[in-house]
């Protein structure tokens, strides 16, 4: 019996990515049965949302689904899709791994960091009060009566939210994924010295899950902390876990540490379903021009197959993506060029990769 999965196309490079992907998974001999769902600004012009009650539908039924990335407006425009179907299916952590790959643009050679980020609190929770707005004067008018704090009135407010219900369930997903993937060291991140009561409370969380795993070892660093330390020596991390808005910033920077976000896979976890999605961006200025290097949605298939189980197909295609990499022969244009090789679209890197399967 196929597996029934939930496929998201996205847009800008995203149905390129995806397609790339689900050929490889068909090429590796696993049989899927894909629900496709289109969601994003062209769905929002025809449907008058970007993300359908449909695909949340089909997400609860099939348990899983495969998305490429979908375009969110700055500034204005509807809010994050991403962000939306995290909440909606209560998708609580997002694993991001950041592991080195031969012959990739990587800064170091020996990277193998596991970013687990807590998907729907902190400000991400979207609570926020418009500047100018009369619910916002009401707002600093109450600060101002219940705090010693004098508030300028031209501000524009977002409320940051952590919870110890959100902190333990993202924190005790760290020590378990630390545990069944052989893990050595959990670090709880967080700016605790200054926000005592939000990342204070996730602190001291941290600390109460860490006590019933005796056998992974835990530390914990302040944020701008370990940014400095991840640039002068991320061989000393394993398995990090943030709070929503360090992990996504936190997520980019070890991406960049193995030769960018085009080698960063992603995934999503929540209780009832899961959803596998790249790190990067649509990248609308090369969509359609077979241009989009299809690695990092191709590493987030492995992650889904390991999911359901295909542990012996997800191998195979790791490997193949290190020797496609290793070997030079074909690369995209976001990867170094060896003077043997040659730079292709996506549609000839995946076709590399099928070979080496």
């Amino acid at each position: 019996m196929p597996y029934e999965v939930t496929l998201i196309p996205g847009d800008g490079i995203g149905p390129e990515v995806t397609r790339a992907a689900q050929r490889v998974i068909e090429a590796a001999g696993i049989a899927v049965r894909w629900e496709e769902q289109p969601t994003g600004a062209a769905v929002a012009e025809r449907e008058g949302t970007p993300l359908p009650d449909r695909v949340l539908d089909s997400i609860r039924r099939t348990k899983v689904a495969l998305k490429g990335p979908v375009t969110t407006p700055v500034g204005t425009g509807f809010r994050s899709v991403n962000v939306a179907l995290r909440k909606a299916l209560d998708l609580y952590a997002a694993v991001r791994p950041a592991k080195s790959y031969p012959g990739t643009p990587a800064r170091f050679g020996h990277v193998d960091i596991v970013v687990i980020r807590e998907n729907t609190e902190d400000v991400y929770a979207g609570i926020e009060f418009d500047y100018g707005s009369p619910v916002t004067g009401s707002l600093v008018q109450w600060v101002e009566r219940n705090t010693n704090i004098d508030l300028s009135d031209d501000v524009g407010v977002s409320i940051k939210l952590i919870s110890r219900h959100g902190s333990e369930r993202v924190i005790r997903f760290a020590f378990e994924y630390a545990r069944r993937n052989h893990r050595r060291r959990v670090v709880a991140v967080h700016k605790a010295n200054i926000m005592k009561s939000s990342d204070g409370l996730f602190l001291q969380v941290a600390r109460e899950v860490a006590a019933h795993y005796p056998d992974i070892g835990f530390g914990d660093l302040i944020v701008d902390n370990l940014c400095a330390q991840l640039v002068q020596r991320p061989e000393a991390f394993d398995v990090l876990v943030l709070p929503n808005l360090y992990g996504d910033i936190v997520s980019d920077l070890t991406a960049g540490l193995v030769g960018g976000l085009g080698l960063a896979p992603g995934a999503n976890f929540g209780v009832e379903a899961a959803m596998f999605e790249p790190v990067h961006g649509s990248a609308p200025d090369i969509a359609g021009q077979d241009k989009a290097n299809p690695t990092a949605t191709i590493l987030t298939a492995v992650l889904l197959l390991r999911h359901l189980g295909e542990d012996a197909a997800a191998a195979r295609i790791e490997r193949a993506v290190t020797e496609v990499l290793r070997d030079g022969a074909v690369v995209t244009g976001d990867l170094p060029r060896r003077p043997h090789g040659r730079t292709v679209g996506t549609i000839e890197f995946t076709d590399a990769l099928i070979a080496e399967l």
